[in-house]
């Protein structure tokens, strides 16, 4: 008899009001991760709208059944008094693993932070909802959006430093004098690192690899022009200018 008791609390107003109450929540936290997934499928990104839709939903749900603890098991753990912090501690950890998988480290340039740091944003705003604070979670989800959009376009227009990692395979009998580099870079309108300078043979040629930084983004040379001169160069026979990202 007690059995069937415990079976009919399931299908109590309370515990059935409680269900589409969370249903709501994680309808919501998928449409907002979706949302903020949206711009990172748009710029041909790994993780998109599922991605940020499914973290956003299960941060969501890890935290909001934390508040219905009186109806765990048909009502059987109603002196159970949860964490909740202690909930919200294992998302973020949790949810840092996924972060690192979309970070990559290629070479000298990294690749994925913003899409990671989007992620844990995502994980946050599906807290922000399982704890019933509906509209920081959107004013948050929003934000993140316009912060991924817009500051990107914002950042540009800004005075900035670009850095280049420059690749120099010179003539067998050609003598180059670091000097004489760092005058030509400056000509250009950047500055020579003299720290990054390495020096290498490749099929007995010299292979001089070093960083330049632009002094004033928009007024120093572009990479292209800078390809265009070396091109013309009868000292130089391989060159390589790679942007550095990090």
């Amino acid at each position: 008899m007690s059995s069937l008791n415990n079976l009919q609390v399931y299908w109590s107003g309370s515990f059935i009001a409680a269900n589409a109450l969370i249903g709501v929540n994680l309808l919501g936290a998928l449409l907002l991760g979706m949302l903020m997934g949206y711009e990172r499928s748009y710029n041909g990104r790994a993780s998109g709208m599922r991605t940020y839709g499914l973290v956003c939903m299960a941060s969501t749900a890890l935290t909001v059944f934390v508040g219905y603890a009186p109806l765990w098991y048909g009502g059987a753990a109603a002196q159970v008094a949860p964490d909740a912090t202690r909930v919200v501690q294992g998302i973020v950890t949790g949810v840092g693993f996924v972060c690192a998988g979309v970070i990559v480290k290629d070479g000298l340039n990294v690749s994925g932070l913003t899409t990671a740091a989007s992620i844990w944003a995502a994980s946050a705003v599906g807290v922000l909802l399982g704890v019933g604070l509906y509209a920081a979670a959107l004013v948050m989800a929003v934000l993140c959006l316009l912060s991924m959009s817009l500051v990107h376009q914002v950042e540009r227009k800004l005075p900035g430093r670009a850095v280049f990692d420059v690749s120099l395979s010179f003539c067998r009998d050609t003598m180059p004098e670091l000097e004489q580099l760092a005058q030509v870079a400056q000509m250009h309108g950047y500055r020579l690192l003299h720290h990054s300078l390495s020096i290498s043979y490749a099929d007995t040629v010299p292979v001089w690899r070093f960083w330049v930084i632009a002094l004033d983004r928009s007024r120093s040379t572009s990479p292209a022009r800078l390809a265009h001169e070396l091109s013309r160069s009868d000292e130089v026979l391989r060159f390589s200018i790679v942007p550095l990202k990090n």
